[in-house]
Parts: structure tokens; sequence; C-alpha cells
């Protein structure tokens, strides 16, 4: 006959028989009821002090017409329920951003609060691995607040003691499916704490027609286009080098031409130049007008230009050391953008050993000596290899549009930007879905940024030829081909560049 052992003998048992089973049952503390109840209704009182502490706005529209119904009946609870619904709907209707901002949003965030997160936190959390269930026990990451806008959710979380970012990032995809969102993307508020952003919506579904020339002559940062929460793209060329990759047709000429469309004002007051490499011969030299003699196309003219755009570089460098660290455009000194579409062909295509030698030397010391004297790289390519580009980390400032491997993104970004939520393979090929569409890593931010850049047709390419082209005895723009290889259809109607 088998035999129950409290606890406590279960470690003197002593067995010679190898088959005998043992049964072990923990000993059991009854607890008084009285303690029990205490105990519920210390947590209950809590957690009603932490939800209004947390959400005093929802919880006084919740808790008002209780107490106007106990104080007062529930006829004058009943008027005053309309007045505030008719007050809020003429709110919403006369000032909805203050309304929004005020009020909508918070009670949004309390609704997702309640209904979205707090109910499936357990079984989300536990399934993924993200928490665990020891003794009976559930131990899961603190869930904090969640704020709203207007197009995602940002849910504040405090990781269990031991826990690491990775093990978040590496299951982003359980996070999105378990709380219906398309996607998940991880950072870190502080020490122990990250931030969810689970998006309700894709505010970057419909293309952006090109954003107006600036009126104010300036170096940058230029307006190209708008970035996922709403504010409007503004990248930096001066100081810094840019890499843009993509596949075929991911629309990297948005970022080329929308770079060059917001500098026009500087070009013609004379502060900026900019040196134009096109190999393919679809892309820049659309608006070649723009840069008269600093344009190139064959290889070896190529290499001719980015050996000149070195040689400014070093003069520049001998006469401001000891004078001045950091470069400010003049008309005397203007900055140098060098442009280079399809630098793959130039770096590991090209057949002529001399050309392919002369050409890295050049852009690996513009890379690296350039920014503090003004001559910045702006290098777009198909193929981000390393066999393809060795100096890719020599630009601080990397963009990734449609990518065709999943392991493309960090070769990109960096090691960790696509499990940080930058889904570079996952942007539609559809030109009106995904062209222009990207992930921006800053060298001041370490998370990627998702953008879409403003797609600049070929009428507004002819607009700014026949605008700021310098008078020369060239083609004409009438001249201009009918249409560039990248062009595609772009809905113009109730779109602003602000997204």
């Amino acid at each position: 006959m088998l035999r129950k052992l409290p606890g406590d003998e279960a470690r003197n048992l002593v067995s010679t028989t190898p088959d005998t089973a043992v049964i072990f049952r923990p000993a059991v503390v009854r607890t008084p009821a009285f303690v029990t109840i205490v105990i519920w209704l210390s947590r209950l009182i809590a957690g009603l002090v932490r939800l209004v502490w947390r959400h005093p706005i929802a919880s006084a529209v919740a808790l008002a017409p209780v107490a106007v119904t106990i104080a007062y009946g529930w006829r004058l609870a009943s008027v005053l329920v309309g007045l505030v619904v008719v007050a809020g709907l003429s709110w919403a209707l006369l000032g909805r951003a203050s309304f929004l901002r005020l009020v909508g949003w918070r009670l949004l965030a309390w609704w997702r609060l309640v209904w979205v997160y707090r109910r499936h936190w357990q079984p989300v959390l536990i399934v993924s691995g993200l928490g665990r269930h020891l003794r009976g026990r559930d131990y899961l990451p603190h869930l904090l607040r969640v704020h709203c806008d207007g197009w995602a959710d940002r849910v504040t979380v405090k990781m269990l003691n031991g826990q690491a970012v990775k093990d978040w990032t590496d299951r982003t995809e359980h996070l999105a499916h378990g709380f219906g969102s398309r996607t998940c993307r991880v950072t870190v508020a502080r020490a122990g704490r990250l931030v969810l952003t689970f998006p309700r919506r894709d505010p970057l579904a419909v293309p952006l027609p090109a954003a107006p020339i600036p009126d104010v002559t300036s170096v940058g940062p230029v307006e190209i286009g708008a970035c996922e929460d709403g504010r409007p793209l503004r990248l930096k060329v001066h100081g810094t080098h840019v890499l843009i990759a993509g596949a075929t047709g991911a629309g990297k000429g948005s970022y080329l031409w929308g770079t060059i469309r917001g500098l026009l004002p500087a070009m013609r007051a004379g502060l900026v130049e900019i040196w134009a490499l096109d190999p393919k011969r679809m892309e820049l030299s659309f608006g070649r007008a723009l840069f008269g003699d600093r344009y190139a196309a064959d290889p070896a003219d190529c290499a001719d230009l980015l050996e000149a755009a070195v040689a400014v570089m070093q003069e520049r460098a001998d006469r401001f050391g000891g004078l001045q660290r950091n470069h400010t455009p003049t008309a005397a000194d203007p900055f140098v953008l060098v442009l280079v579409d399809e630098v793959a062909f130039l770096t590991a295509y090209q057949s002529d050993k001399s050309l392919k030698l002369r050409i890295t030397a050049a852009l690996a010391t513009l890379t690296t000596q350039g920014r503090a004297v003004g001559v910045g790289v702006m290098a777009a390519l198909q193929d981000p290899r390393k066999e393809v580009m060795n100096i890719r980390n020599l630009f601080p400032d990397k963009i990734a549009l449609r990518l065709d491997e999943s392991e493309q993104v960090d070769m990109v970004l960096g090691d960790g930007a696509r499990d940080r939520g930058a889904l570079a393979d996952h942007i539609s090929p559809v030109p009106t879905l995904g062209a222009g569409v990207g992930y921006v890593r800053l060298e001041t931010s370490p998370d990627p940024v998702r953008v879409r850049a403003a797609y600049v047709s070929d009428d507004d390419i002819r607009a700014m030829v026949g605008d700021y082209a310098p008078p020369t005895d060239s083609t004409p723009a009438e001249s201009i081909p009918v249409q560039r290889q990248d062009s595609a259809p772009v809905a113009r109607e109730g779109v602003s560049a602000n997204g």
C-alpha cells in the first residue's frame, strides 16, 4: 500500500526497493477566511486607486453619472449625461485636434488597455515564452501604461528580473499577432523598461506628392517625405554621408530627387554644389542641366569626378587645419554633395580593375575625411552585400528600402535592426504601396524609423530644371526624356507631404 508522507519526512525516507513508488504531498496550511478576505479587499482597493491615478479622465467620466444618480436621482443624471455627450460631440466636430489630444486618445488608451492588452496579457506572454508559470503561479512582466495616438498604441512594460531586450525582440511576431497588430517594434525606454509599438493603421499606404521647394536658403536638413508618426521626414545631408539600399523599383530615386529638390534654393545662392554620378544614365540624367559640368556617366568620367572631389576635400583640409573643425557653407567654400546612383556598378561590377580601384579609393577617402570640410556622399545601390559594397560601414546614416532577403536588413542598418522592427523585406513590391517606403537609421539613434519619401514626378523635375538650371548652351528642358526609369503613378488628391 502506498503511503502519503508530509514534506518534512520525505528526506528521511530510505527505500531498499528500487521500484517502490513514493508519493510526495507537501504540508497544507489552512489560511483563515478573514485573512483571505482582507487580502482580496486590499488588492481591490489598490487596483482601483491605481486605475484612478493612471486614468483620471476616463475614471471621472465613468464614475460621475453614478455619483449624480446616487445623490440626486437618475433623471438629473440622464440630463447631465446628455449635456456632456452633446458638448463632447460639438467639441469633437469643431475642435477635433484639441479634443483628441486632451480626451479622445486618453479614452482610447483606457479602452485598449482594458479590452485588448489587460485582457490578453497573461495568455499571450505565457504562450510566447515571455512569462513563466511555476508551481501554480504566473510570473508576468508588468503592464504599466498604454498611450495612443493617430496611428499606433505604445505599451510601456516593466521586464521581469533577468530578462533581456533580445528576449522581446525575438518574439515580436508573437506579440503582434497576439494583440491583433500587423507588426510590433521594441524600443528601450530605460533600464528594465520597454516600449512596445503596435500600429493600428498604415499612414504611409498612400503615395506622397513632392514636397514644396523651400523658401529659405538652407543646406538642410531637407524635407523629402513623411515619417510613420506624421512628422515630416527631414534628411540631414550636410555633415554626414547617406547610404540608400533597395531592390529595383523600391524608390531610391525619390530620395535622390527629394534631396536635390530641397537644396535648390541653396544651389541658386551658391552655397551648395551637387556632383552627380549616373552610371545607369537613366535617373540623374533626367535633370542633368541642374548639375552643369559636374555630371558623369561613363566609368572613366566618374573616376575623374570623384578624384576631383577628393582634391577639393584635401585642399580645404589644408586650409582649415588648425583654424576650424566644422564646415560652414559659403559662396567661396560651398557644400559639395556627391550623388552616386547605383554605386555597385562602379565598385563591384566594373570590369576595368584600374577604374574600380580608383573609384573605391576615392569613395573611401571622401567618406572617411569629407564631412568635416563640407564634402558629403549620398550613394544608392541594390545589393548591400559586403563583397559588393565593402565601405558601407563608412556611411553614418543608412536607409533600407524594400529588400529581397531578411539578412540584408541587418547588412544595411546594422545588427539587430530587423529584430527591432525594421521589416524592409516585408515592404510591398506594388509601386503605389511600397515605392519610397523604407526604414531610416541615423547615426544619433539606433532605432530604425519607418518613413516614405515623396515621389518627385517627371513634371516636377522639368519644372525644377526650367526654374533653377544655370543658363548654358546645353540641351533645353523641353528635350528632356519623356519618362524616367523609376517613374510610377502617384495619388495627388487628398495627400500632404506630412502624411
